[in-house]
């Protein structure tokens, strides 16, 4: 399948999405399953997100996780590298990984000290996407679970 396949025409009838920066701008509900394997609790986060015109990420909601439940935040720098090409900045600046729509579909890893972060995601459609995150380490193994959808 082609990157064109999954920027399909909106249904609003704006102009088609031709690069993922074009795809990704704007505001979309989130909803992200939580599950620590190691102490086997899982959980919910339930908000939004805003992918500004400069692909400033802001992600605003509430999460509840065990005995918890309270607002929670994240926020990052998508830089556009051109087509179908990104790369994943945390707030600050540091490099986090690279965002390959190509296809439609991306995976990548971030390590950070003994820990692996593995992602992989996929559009699928026109104004919804999904990313799973794996994390492990000497002290972890979780995983999140995050549906987007346009609006």
């Amino acid at each position: 399948m082609t990157a064109a396949e999954h920027y399909p025409e909106p249904r609003d009838g704006a102009v088609a999405h031709r690069t993922a920066a074009d795809f990704l701008r704007g505001r979309w509900s989130v909803r992200r399953r939580v599950v620590d394997h190691r102490r086997g609790v899982e959980g919910v986060f339930v908000g939004w997100a805003r992918f500004s015109d400069d692909l400033a990420y802001e992600e605003h909601g509430e999460l509840s996780f065990g005995g918890h439940r309270g607002p929670a935040e994240r926020f990052l720098r998508y830089v556009d590298r051109g087509d179908h090409v990104l790369d994943v900045k945390f707030a600050d600046g540091r490099d986090f990984y690279r965002l390959d729509l190509s296809d439609g579909r991306w995976s990548a890893e971030h390590p950070c000290r003994d820990d692996a972060y593995v992602v992989a995601g996929q559009i699928t459609g026109p104004d919804t996407f999904t990313e799973h995150w794996h994390a492990t380490g000497p002290d972890k193994d979780y995983e999140l679970l995050t549906t987007y959808e346009r609006g």
